[in-house]
């Protein structure tokens, strides 16, 4: 059997990365030949989890289809969002917790999705429905995307059951998660050491929302201000970002981790749909968007659901 390559979106995060690492081991316990890569820089979140259980990243590519004629792809997708040559090869398989968008195959495929606030939370039922046990390191770095996609359990797309997994793999991993959790968040948070740039590709993804072209980045902070206070250079970014792809709007999202809000600055010939999906005057491009955190069930679904009006 020829390798599959096991990836999740471009601008990885937590789970994408670890949810790759976790699904190629699984898939190697069932006779798989699968190897995890990534499709772009790891957080410094990410790092910290990775270091903690001393785990290697996967490797980066930027091609898939030189290397391999079959994939699976983890926690996406939107084609916008997967390699680029992605229509190049075959996906066997999906494992994912999001919505199904832009996305078709030639033939049948194993499509696991879940409305569950992480895949580390699928990935969790699949070692048990197979059998397999989760290996220490593996159980920490599936704990450690859950803890990020709900935000130490706070965000509104956490369920029981992405509590109940968690503290399962805690178990296995033997952290308490209070205390790692926070100290993961804190080290993703960390942005003193980001360019703008960086700041605004950390976890940006891009969504076709009806005829609109909108992308959506998020990064974390103890202090939005430490971010906001450098948004003369955050809009001229966006600004050659929305230019280069023929974006309709840019959604550049500051998230409280500590106070659960967030504030949003939008650029873009349709920030109106900003301001009608969340009532909400712009002021300076900026509006605070109170208990926002979740781009998955708070964000992407409020303006799909505005941009079709």
């Amino acid at each position: 059997m020829s390798k599959v390559l096991v990836f999740g979106h471009k601008n990885p995060d937590t789970d994408t990365i670890t949810a790759a690492l976790a699904y190629a081991a699984l898939k190697k316990e069932l006779g798989v030949d699968a190897e995890a890569v990534r499709l772009g820089e790891v957080n410094g979140e990410t790092q910290y989890a990775l270091d903690y259980f001393k785990v290697e990243a996967p490797r980066l590519v930027e091609k898939v289809a030189v290397e391999a004629k079959e994939v699976i792809l983890v926690d996406h997708n939107e084609r916008q969002q997967s390699a680029d040559d992605i229509d190049e090869v075959t996906v066997i398989e999906v494992i994912d917790h999001h919505r199904i968008a832009n996305f078709e195959t030639s033939g049948p495929l194993y499509y696991r999705a879940e409305p569950v606030g992480c895949t580390a939370t699928i990935l969790n039922k699949l070692y048990k429905e197979h059998g397999v046990s989760i290996s220490k390191q593996n159980a920490g770095l599936m704990l450690s995307a859950i803890i990020s996609d709900s935000l130490l359990f706070k965000s509104p797309t956490c369920t029981p059951q992405d509590v109940e997994a968690a503290n399962e793999l805690a178990r296995i991993a033997e952290v308490d998660i209070a205390k790692y959790g926070l100290d993961m968040l804190k080290a993703g948070a960390d942005l003193s050491d980001k360019t703008v740039e960086q700041l605004i590709t950390l976890d940006a993804k891009e969504f076709q929302m009806g005829d609109a072209k909108v992308e959506i980045a998020q990064v974390n902070a103890v202090d939005v201000n430490d971010v906001l206070s450098q948004q003369t250079a955050i809009e001229a970014a966006l600004t050659a970002v929305i230019e280069k792809k023929g974006l309709d709007l840019f959604l550049f999202v500051v998230t409280d981790i500590l106070n659960n809000d967030s504030v949003g600055l939008a650029l873009g010939k349709r920030t109106d749909v900003v301001e009608e999906a969340y009532q909400v005057k712009l002021e300076n491009n900026q509006a605070m968007l109170k208990g926002v955190v979740s781009r998955k069930s708070q964000i992407v679904p409020v303006l799909t659901d505005t941009f079709a009006k």
